[in-house]
């Protein structure tokens, strides 16, 4: 779409995805006229410990699934096995599950084959759709403190889950600049799982900002339900919640909230 013809254009949006994931998201922003705000409010930080990952990559063919839950599991997995001499490929031992379409595409960059993506890209789904788990060892390598209604699932359906805690969010040293641009007002906050809304709601606090009453009352769009359901709680509102749990559902949603508005008439760019 045109930058001029876009409903985005000239809208102030905030990205707080960590930076290196941030970029592709920003540039379909910047493409549509948008004018990205960089907040990245969490940084990843390996695990202390990555021994039991060590173990669980040394010994690949025991598992019958590997599972990834986000495309930084998968950047992790893989630079920890190029670090012990591993080749990527020996992932393939087992047969690999990826949440989402992004996840999935991650690992087929490096070459491997996705053997399942759900078709709703939550937790709840991933576990219902893998076939006769009775029995199966499953290796899940994810972030400390994920829900854990995916091991508990699996659990239920027959499966030894081993969940191997590979890295964990922290909350990152905001930019000035951008909390600046945040306090002039901005339209839209992007929200893309539940620790960049914990994140969010420190970074925001700790600069004197009311994460619910922020100047120019954006709106804050979520990836998917889950994140949407940890916005909710912190009583961020309005919540727009995609459709598609993907970037670019998230992006439509954007579209179709900010020409409804445009068609009603309501003034969404702040001046200043």
């Amino acid at each position: 779409m045109a930058a001029d013809r876009s409903p985005l254009a000239g809208r102030r949006i905030v990205v707080t995805r960590p930076r290196p994931q941030a970029e592709a998201l920003a540039a379909r922003l910047r493409a549509e006229g948008a004018a990205p705000v960089f907040l990245p409010v969490i940084r990843l930080e390996p695990a202390p410990d990555l021994r039991p990952l060590d173990q669980a990559l040394g010994g690949l063919e025991r598992y019958a699934w590997v599972i990834f839950t986000s495309a930084n599991a998968v950047r992790l997995v893989v630079e920890r096995m190029q670090a012990l001499g591993l080749a990527p490929e020996a992932l393939q031992r087992a047969r690999l599950a990826a949440i989402g379409p992004a996840t999935a595409e991650a690992l087929r960059a490096r070459g491997l084959h996705v053997d399942l993506v759900p078709d709703t890209f939550v937790a709840e789904s991933i576990a219902a759709a893998l076939p006769d788990l009775r029995g199966a060892r499953v290796l899940l390598p994810r972030a400390a403190g994920a829900r854990p209604v995916l091991p508990q699932r699996l659990q239920t359906r027959g499966a030894q889950v081993e969940e191997i805690p590979i890295y964990r969010a922290v909350t990152a040293e905001p930019d000035p600049q951008a909390l600046g641009q945040l306090a002039r007002g901005v339209q839209a906050v992007t929200l893309t799982s539940p620790s960049t809304v914990r994140g969010f709601l420190e970074v925001t606090r700790a600069a004197g900002l009311d994460p619910r009453a922020l100047p120019g009352e954006p709106v804050f769009a979520c990836i998917g339900p889950i994140t949407a359901d940890a916005a909710r709680e912190a009583g961020l509102a309005p919540l727009l919640v995609a459709a598609a749990y993907t970037v670019e559902g998230m992006l439509d949603l954007l579209r179709q909230h900010f020409s409804q508005e445009a068609r009603d008439g309501r003034r969404t760019v702040p001046t200043g």
